[in-house]
């Protein structure tokens, strides 16, 4: 009799737990969305590091100098930025002052890649003397991180006053450099 009514015990615990198991509700569930990176993003202030030169018809200096400014991407690919740069210059005895306060229009061609062009008005000092100076030129930079980018840029370099200048572009700068994205 004890065998029959354990026997009848486990039948319907296994009659009620089946019931129990086709009562439960299946509730779809939303599969979480995938989270795309933003890309690199242009706007913003930035500051950083160039190293290059400056080459004369007559004389090379080599260049390092400091950078920093500011973006704003008005309209998808369409950039717009100002920007200040200070450059020390040597040919191995002369020392150059350059400073440059710069227009930059650019194109976002990928999430990390950007094309500009740039134009400045700027200052030269050189043995005491302080000359005007304009540039005129293009460069493009790259994202590396979500905070760093590296540039190679090319300018034609031009002295306002006649007595000095030669042609339109008395010179021209090469420079690579770095910069950090706040």
């Amino acid at each position: 009799m004890l065998i029959r009514s354990l026997a009848r015990g486990v039948a319907a615990a296994a009659l009620l737990s089946s019931a129990a198991l086709a009562a439960d509700l299946i509730i779809p569930t939303t599969p979480a969305p995938i989270m795309e990176s933003a890309g690199f993003l242009w706007d913003g202030l930035y500051a950083g590091v160039q190293f290059g030169g400056l080459f004369y018809p007559t004389t090379t200096y080599g260049s390092v100098g400091l950078h920093a400014g500011v973006n704003v991407v008005v309209a998808d690919p369409i950039l717009l930025g100002l920007e200040a740069t200070a450059d020390y210059l040597n040919n191995g005895g002369t020392g150059v002052g350059q400073y440059f306060a710069n227009a930059r229009v650019g194109a976002v061609i990928t999430d990390q890649v950007l094309v500009y062009a740039i134009g400045g008005l700027g200052l030269e000092t050189i043995g005491g003397f302080t000359n005007g100076i304009y540039q005129l030129g293009a460069g493009v930079e790259f994202a590396v991180t979500e905070a760093i980018s590296v540039r190679g840029q090319l300018t034609g370099l031009g002295f306002f006053d006649p007595a000095i200048r030669v042609s339109a572009f008395d010179g021209a700068r090469a420079t690579v450099g770095i910069g950090y994205h706040f």
